[in-house]
């Protein structure tokens, strides 16, 4: 019998797919003791969280430099766990910095390690892939094209569908939706998703802001901000001007994606859920500028939003780094708002989405397999 699991999940989305598998585990075996790092919905679960995943949410190069005697002090951490608790299973979500070597001391122990959401190889540090054989029993990734690239290199893998699947969608109508946040039913709408970390609203916010705003004025739109769950309204509030009329949507980022006419979306799981929506938009992210220099020497694909790599081509404009002005963003977004005809190619465009998200139960599939493995061992 299964006793004992370390999950580590490093940031928002991590949390969110880590607890549908918490929740799959305990349905499945209800005194297995489930600890490590994540969040509020992984501790909503039952998981025993010995950090939360805002203690964790490093982003680039200089940013780990910075935090890196914390990160070794988790690590630290971790490590006595792994020898006093002596899990049956260690399973790591994404995260590839820290989780891959934590892969390592698991093996090194003794202990079974699957892998749930891909380290991004396929975009860089292929040489990752090899090296991953000798710490990681089983593979368990989220996008069809990754199959082959772990299959090819000698691991066990698996496609168990996108965990996004099992919980997106919309819950109000648009009528609803206009109506609950007082947004005009002839207005169009305009979308902000700015993302889940501290470190990027400071960095890209404003810039949504200001383009926002040019656009309200210019083309008599609305304009609503998604808040996400670790943030709060009040840490997006203090970057809008005074009395703005722009609103802050808690708990609905699904609904306002669904129902929003364009939108500006941070780089990450929130293009490819606005993308599976169909909803126009903008990719937009910024970084420091040593980290972005580091990466672009390193990165090798053409797109860096998850929704145009997932449909296989630029289906939406990227604007990354200096190309993340207020003019590109304002032509951009604009003609998304004005031109209809435009709009709606892109709509059709991204209905490849839901195809190759595959079918809802991924937390399930995964579960299970952690299930075997500990049992197999």
């Amino acid at each position: 019998m299964v006793g004992r699991v370390l999950i580590v999940a490093g940031e928002a989305s991590g949390d969110l797919h880590g607890s549908g598998v918490v929740r799959e585990l305990r349905k499945r075996i209800p005194s297995l003791e489930i600890f490590g790092i994540g969040g509020d919905r992984m501790r909503g679960e039952g998981m025993e969280l010995l950090y939360h995943i805002t203690a964790m949410s490093f982003m680039g190069f200089a940013e780990v430099v910075r935090n890196i005697r914390f990160i070794r002090s988790v690590e630290q951490r971790i490590a006595r766990e792994l020898s006093q608790r002596r899990p049956d299973v260690v399973v790591l979500i994404d995260y590839p910095g820290f989780n891959l070597r934590l892969a390592r001391r698991a093996r090194r122990a003794g202990i079974k390690v699957l892998y749930y959401i891909s380290p991004q190889v396929w975009a860089w540090h292929k040489s990752r892939v090899h090296k991953m054989r000798s710490c990681i029993d089983t593979m368990k990734v989220v996008f069809p094209f990754e199959v082959d690239i772990y299959r090819d290199a000698g691991l066990d893998v698996e496609f168990v569908g996108h965990p996004l699947v099992e919980h997106i969608g919309s819950s109000l109508s648009r009528e609803e939706f206009r109506r609950h946040y007082r947004i005009a039913p002839d207005k169009k709408l305009l979308a902000l998703v700015p993302g889940s970390r501290a470190q990027e609203i400071s960095t890209i916010f404003p810039t949504m802001i200001r383009v926002a705003e040019n656009l309200r004025t210019a083309l008599d739109v609305e304009v609503a901000v998604g808040v996400a769950p670790n943030l709060g309204v009040e840490a997006l509030q203090a970057y809008l001007p005074q009395a703005s009329p722009i609103r802050c949507v808690e708990h609905a980022t699904y609904d306002l994606m669904a129902h929003a006419d364009a939108a500006i979306v941070t780089s990450g799981t929130a293009t490819l859920e606005t993308g599976w929506f169909g909803t126009p938009m903008a990719v937009v992210y910024k970084t420091s500028p040593i980290t972005f220099f580091i990466g672009r020497m390193l990165v090798d694909v053409a797109n860096i939003g998850m929704v145009n790599i997932v449909a296989g081509k630029t289906v939406v404009p990227e604007f990354i780094q200096n190309e993340m002005t207020v003019a590109n963003l304002e032509e951009a977004v604009g003609r998304m708002l004005r031109d209809q005809s435009y709009a709606d190619h892109i709509r059709h465009e991204l209905a490849v989405i839901k195809t190759k998200l595959g079918t809802p139960g991924a937390s399930r599939r995964v579960a299970e397999s952690i299930i075997r493995l500990a049992e197999a061992a």
